[in-house]
């Protein structure tokens, strides 16, 4: 039986590829900080571990001695991750995690790379072409750590890939993050501020991410994947679209909030590996994918009296 280590099992992508692999017919082991409870936990076998511990760490890979491993884990708190020291402190984690799975036999690692590994002024990103040139401490942290992945599956004979993603949205994500920020007081009958939102974008449901990684982990494909859907959208067209859906439109304000001055007007996977080679396509396209996530916030909401 193929047995994963599912690092960030509980995160907002682990916690949807955790049942894909089980349907892929995966012993999956899951890790987090606190263990669920109830529902949360399906066929998975927990593990609580502490990522900065390499003795736990190395502990807890000895005794499972997974086959294969798929790596969410990592600092993302919005609004701090970019710029934080914490990712200096995953990239030392990931690399004792990697040295202790390839020191008890693995042979399969796909890491959760992102699109600010790119330089961003060339729009479309294409894997091995587009220039790498981030421009932030997380961007430049996950750059390393694909490099290093790539170096220790070259010295240790390991297969390995690294799934660049793009902009995600879905049930479980930050209320900070665009969708919900826009979701949340439309649904309270409250304005939503926006920038202008000329920007265009690559999004991508967290099911069809979390589907990509699995789809990825289960090929034979190494090095850069690009995970995102490989069509442009304006950030204003899709916050309209959420707005339409919920039937307020006028309370979204465009044009209330600041664009960034370092701005790129357009930034969009190139998808031509995740479609020819791992032969992945998304499930939801936009539409129906707002329409789920705000069918959960609202959901969410009504739990919560918001």
């Amino acid at each position: 039986m193929k047995r994963v280590l599912l690092t960030g099992a509980t995160g907002f992508i682990g916690r949807h590829a955790l049942p894909l692999l089980i349907e892929r017919g995966y012993e999956v082991h899951a890790t987090t900080h606190a263990l669920p409870v109830g529902g949360e936990q399906n066929a998975a076998l927990w593990h609580q571990v502490d990522f900065m511990d390499p003795v736990a760490v190395a502990g807890l890979v000895g005794t499972i001695k997974p086959s294969h491993l798929l790596h969410f884990a990592w600092y993302a708190e919005p609004g701090k991750y970019w710029a934080s020291e914490q990712n200096f402190r995953w990239v030392q984690a990931s690399m004792h995690l990697l040295e202790a799975f390839g020191n008890n036999g693995g042979k399969r690692v796909v890491m959760a790379g992102t699109c600010a590994e790119y330089d961003w002024g060339y729009g479309r990103c294409i894997e091995n072409q587009t220039p790498i040139r981030p421009s932030s401490i997380y961007g430049a942290c996950k750059v390393a750590m694909q490099h290093l992945l790539e170096a220790y599956g070259r010295r240790f004979a390991m297969s390995t890939a690294w799934g660049r993603i793009f902009h995600l949205y879905g049930p479980h994500e930050h209320r900070a993050r665009l969708v919900p920020s826009v979701i949340l007081p439309l649904l309270s009958g409250q304005t939503a501020p926006c920038s202008s939102g000329e920007q265009q974008r690559d999004f991508l449901h967290v099911k069809d991410v979390a589907s990509a990684f699995a789809a990825l982990l289960n090929s034979d494909v190494m090095g850069p994947v690009n995970i995102g859907s490989g069509q442009p959208i304006a950030v204003r067209d899709v916050v309209e679209r959420i707005a339409a859906q919920i039937g307020r439109p006028a309370l979204v304000r465009l044009g209330d909030q600041q664009s960034r001055p370092d701005e790129s007007p357009l930034l969009v996977a190139d998808v031509s590996r995740l479609t020819n080679e791992v032969k992945w396509a998304p499930f939801y396209n936009l539409d129906a994918g707002l329409a789920s996530t705000i069918a959960w916030w609202r959901e969410q909401s009504s739990k919560v009296g918001v």
